[in-house]
């Protein structure tokens, strides 16, 4: 079995997986807010695995605060950025995860904000000039993502947090899918919010962290107890932020991996394109990930590509999760107006740095046969 589809969901990195394993025979468990000797072990546990994230995210300690996942960040990010807040304009791109759309059109929608959408180039970056046009008085926060999830396109991130710096505005970065694919280092980023899940880098699904510049003026969503320094309430789900410490740090140490991942990533796409020279590799030219290829043959259906690849036990999807049941062009697609023949059939492959990069050469050998076979019975 091949799995890629880590921007999805990674599967629990080895390091992780012995960690839990050793926990949950050995122990301790207790409440990390008890005074008791157990919770002051669990406490200890819970704030040397924020120490380890902070350092592999380049934050202080006190700008990392453990939640969920990056829904909730982003969430919480745009409560403490716009509540009470007298400016109107939310600026975010035409590529963005639905998590921040839907947060934007909540507050257009129930709290009268104005939300305006970058324009998206055809290479997949948005319009930093646009953003320039925009910027003004009435912006309250701005909010794009440093890498997306179906394409693998890098963003100019420092780039717009400068421009945001400069004028004042919030900048929220949703970072869920460029942290632990590539490094980065929240304090040098000019970055004010950024956000991470864990099942995205192979730590327990239901952690994730939400990164603040200023951490005192993060506006708690749960009131609870005062937990997460009164910034996020309820007893902290410590052995999973373990698991996110564990996740980063292995991504730290294993770095050398996604270069070999990226060489075979860019072979593969390459002996695919020899073979089909009229593929389609989405944001080909522009800074990708190393680990993502979002791929189509115009003509052949992606959920077709889809099927006979899960028959033969590779397993991808057709763009997000979150809009694989629908046979269209997907919203950041249609951004970069990538034309429908292609929207409809790509198929995104993504890898991890738990992945044997020798992945690719069967899923070489399989794609070119699926081609093969699809493409005498093309499916539009």
């Amino acid at each position: 079995m091949i799995y890629a589809d880590y921007n999805g969901s990674a599967p629990l990195c080895p390091d992780v997986r012995e960690h839990v394993i050793k926990r949950m025979q050995d122990g301790p468990f207790a409440n990390p807010n008890a005074i008791h000797h157990l919770g002051s072990k669990v406490l200890m546990a819970m704030e040397n695995s924020r120490s380890v994230c902070a350092k592999v995210l380049g934050a202080d300690f006190k700008q990392v605060i453990f939640n969920s996942g990056a829904t909730e960040g982003i969430t919480q990010a745009f409560f403490s950025i716009l509540h009470k807040n007298t400016k109107k304009k939310i600026i975010i791109s035409g590529i963005e995860h639905s998590a921040v759309v839907n947060c934007a059109k909540y507050y257009m929608l129930d709290h009268g904000h104005e939300m305006v959408v970058l324009k998206t180039k055809e290479d997949g970056i948005i319009d930093l000039d646009d953003l320039k046009d925009h910027l003004d008085d009435d912006t309250a926060m701005v909010a794009v993502m440093a890498a997306n999830n179906e394409t693998g396109i890098i963003q100019p991130y420092k780039e717009i947090a400068e421009l945001c710096n400069n004028e004042d505005v919030p900048f929220l970065c949703d970072t869920t899918q460029f942290i632990g694919k590539t490094l980065f280092d929240f304090k040098h980023s000019g970055v004010d919010y950024a956000v991470m899940s864990g099942h995205k880098i192979g730590a327990m699904t239901g952690t994730g962290i939400l990164l603040a510049k200023d951490p005192t003026t993060v506006k708690e969503l749960v009131i609870g107890g005062g937990q997460e320094n009164g910034k996020r309430g309820g007893t902290q789900n410590y052995l999973g932020y373990e698991t996110l410490a564990v996740a980063l740090h292995y991504f730290e140490t294993h770095l050398d991996r996604l270069e070999n991942l990226n060489t075979k990533r860019l072979e593969f796409e390459s002996k695919i394109k020899e073979k089909f020279p009229e593929v389609v590799i989405v944001g080909e030219n522009s800074p990708r990930l190393s680990s993502t290829t979002y791929i189509a043959l115009p003509g052949v259906h992606g959920q077709a590509v889809q099927i006979e690849l899960e028959s033969k036990g590779i397993y991808v999807t057709t763009s997000s999760a979150c809009s694989d049941n629908e046979p269209v062009t997907s919203k950041v697609l249609k951004a970069m107006n990538v034309s429908d023949d292609v929207g409809r059939g790509v198929v995104r492959i993504s890898l991890g740095l738990c992945s044997d990069p020798e992945f690719y050469t069967e899923m070489t050998t399989s794609l070119i046969s699926i081609y093969e076979k699809l493409s005498k019975i093309k499916s539009y």
